[in-house]
């Protein structure tokens, strides 16, 4: 490989990297807050793509205008973050709420139940076969340094580079984010007051917004949908969480990229039948030495964002 393909298979591995650091935010989010695998997040994630690949069929004929496919795309990312916000919320109150003092494996298995239907769903929705995410641009490349950088990665940047930098603000700047940070006292609450109900349907909500994000930029990137989606994207986005260190933001977002790197530098290298392997074969060595992962704080010192 030389370097002109080896930064060509970097570039994809960042873009790439990028929705899926968004969607293991969601995961470290949750597991903060409640200590729970939320392994639903990636099929609710799959839904909004579902949702995408609707919404922008019904917009008219495709590809339209530099300025109005912009602003389409958008539109519809933000409309598919509120959808796939109020669905995790939805399922945290009727599935995971009740659950809240059982023993660890009940709301487990609830949760890999609940990933269950919401495949069905989306095979009722998109049907079994893959779907073609409609082009809202004309199709084009832009060379940068001999690197051919398509216009469907120039979308995806556009939405996770925002996403990015608004999840940096709100943890930064607001109460709600202070918080956040500091979950475990929030997770040590004995009492089930409305102050920590509230502070947990919006970490919901905010891991299923950002979800919504990437599905759009994950449709972009990949061209096609499929209702199994949810498994494929989640998987890789939960070795991502587990990379960085489940429960820390950071740990997600780093993870997310280096997911992205290795599994493009491996297709180019060992080929697509392996690039699997290559990826948790990383996960393995990092746990070895680390097993807290990259970002995360050893068990005892509790959960923190």
């Amino acid at each position: 490989m030389n370097l002109v393909s080896f930064l060509q298979q970097c570039l994809i591995g960042l873009t790439s990297g990028g929705f899926l650091g968004l969607i293991a935010v969601g995961y470290t989010l949750v597991y903060g807050t409640v200590g729970l695998i939320h392994f639903a997040h990636g099929d609710v994630v799959m839904l909004g793509g579902c949702l995408a690949v609707t919404a922008l069929a019904l917009a008219g004929p495709l590809p339209l205008e530099p300025l109005a496919g912009w602003l389409l795309v958008m539109v519809v990312a933000i409309g598919c973050g509120l959808f796939c916000g109020c669905l995790n919320v939805a399922i945290d109150r009727v599935v995971y709420r009740p659950l809240r003092q059982a023993p660890p494996l009940a709301p487990l298995v609830s949760a890999v139940g609940v990933s269950f239907i919401l495949m069905n769903i989306g095979l009722l929705w998109i049907g079994p076969t893959d779907q073609a995410f409609p082009e809202v641009l004309p199709t084009g490349d832009r060379l940068a340094a001999g690197v051919w950088l398509p216009t469907g990665d120039l979308l995806v940047l556009a939405i996770v580079l925002p996403a990015l930098g608004g999840l940096a603000v709100l943890l930064r700047k607001t109460g709600f984010g202070r918080s956040l940070r500091s979950v475990a006292a929030v997770a040590r609450a004995a009492s089930r007051t409305s102050g920590p109900e509230r502070f947990i349907t919006g970490t919901f909500f905010l891991g299923g917004f950002l979800g919504g994000l990437a599905s759009v930029a994950a449709g972009i990137h990949a061209t096609t949908i499929n209702y199994q989606l949810g498994y494929q994207t989640g998987l890789y986005a939960l070795t991502a969480a587990v990379l960085g260190g489940i429960g820390s933001v950071p740990g997600a977002i780093v993870g997310g990229l280096l997911v992205g790197l290795v599994r493009a530098v491996s297709v180019a290298i060992v080929g697509p039948r392996w690039a699997v392997a290559a990826v948790f074969l990383v996960l393995i060595v990092v746990l070895a030495f680390r097993p807290q992962g990259l970002f995360g704080r050893p068990a005892a010192a509790g959960r923190s964002l």
